[in-house]
């Protein structure tokens, strides 16, 4: 069988377990390819179908997730290597870097923190847009520290980038320009896809009962934290957006909100009242 075929016979097959099967064939294709997704588009007629294919195929079917059939995940303008033990990004979370972007400006922060910061996402996705930023990356667990380690060098960000072990800002001193943080705010009896709820960590992702319980963990100790002049940028689900804001402003912020591509709220922008 040709890769063309192929493709359109995996993304049937895919179909029953992926909101994207043709995009999930494509992109299992280019890795068994050892190729660019873009490269395979541009002319499936060059290459013959590899034999591990077809096994790539059964593993997004018992409901691996892509990113780590592939071993890396795209974010903004960089490539982040993950695997089982962290938190995949997601194309909504960008929603935090254009509205920093938006906020400072060419001139950018000089100093990011980024709690929570699983494989570097939220990060080295903001030291990639100013060059002259220092960051801080902090995680509890260390299967995400040890892939932001590994992306910290593949990026070439190792004299600028400090990653620290810890509870949210507990080992956290001084002050930073803008600070960036996707916790964990799904309600603990949420139901979930099976390519999260049987491959991410749950640590990532539950938070509590009402899913706030980190929250109001993060937020009080923002104030200690965050320079004068500076922006904490939070991530939150699409229905807490009243919920989280109450938490900030009796912590001292003035809160706005950003939606992502979905029109959804998805981005809560801190600054001092």
């Amino acid at each position: 069988m040709t890769v063309r075929p192929a493709l359109s016979s995996a993304a049937e097959e895919l179909a029953p377990v992926s909101d994207t099967p043709r995009l999930d064939a494509e992109l299992l294709m280019a890795h068994a390819l050892g190729i660019e997704r873009q490269a395979l588009l541009l002319d499936p007629a060059r290459y013959a179908v590899p034999a591990d294919f077809s096994a790539l195929v059964a593993r997004r079917m018992r409901h691996e997730p892509v990113a780590y059939i592939l071993g890396y995940r795209d974010f903004w303008t960089i490539r982040l290597k993950v695997g089982p033990g962290v938190l995949i990004p997601r194309p909504d979370s960008e929603t935090l870097i254009e509205a920093a972007v938006q906020h400072f400006g060419a001139a950018g922060p000089r100093h990011i923190l980024d709690l929570g910061t699983g494989p570097g996402t939220l990060l080295f996705a903001a030291l990639s847009e100013w060059p002259a930023a220092r960051g801080l990356g902090v995680d509890a667990s260390d299967a995400a520290l040890a892939y932001a380690g590994e992306n910290t060098a593949a990026l070439g960000l190792a004299d600028r980038v400090e990653l620290v072990k810890g509870n949210w800002a507990e080992p956290v001193k001084g002050r930073f320009d803008l600070i960036l943080c996707n916790p964990p705010y799904i309600a603990d009896d949420e139901e979930l896809m099976a390519d999260v709820a049987d491959h991410e960590p749950a640590g990532a992702l539950f938070a509590g009962a009402d899913g706030l319980g980190d929250y109001r963990r993060i937020i009080p100790d923002l104030p200690r934290i965050l320079a004068p002049g500076g922006l904490a940028v939070l991530e939150i689900g699409h229905r807490q957006r009243i919920s989280v804001s109450e938490l900030a402003e009796a912590a001292g912020f003035a809160v706005a909100c950003r939606q992502d591509l979905g029109g959804r709220d998805r981005a809560l922008l801190l600054t001092r009242a």
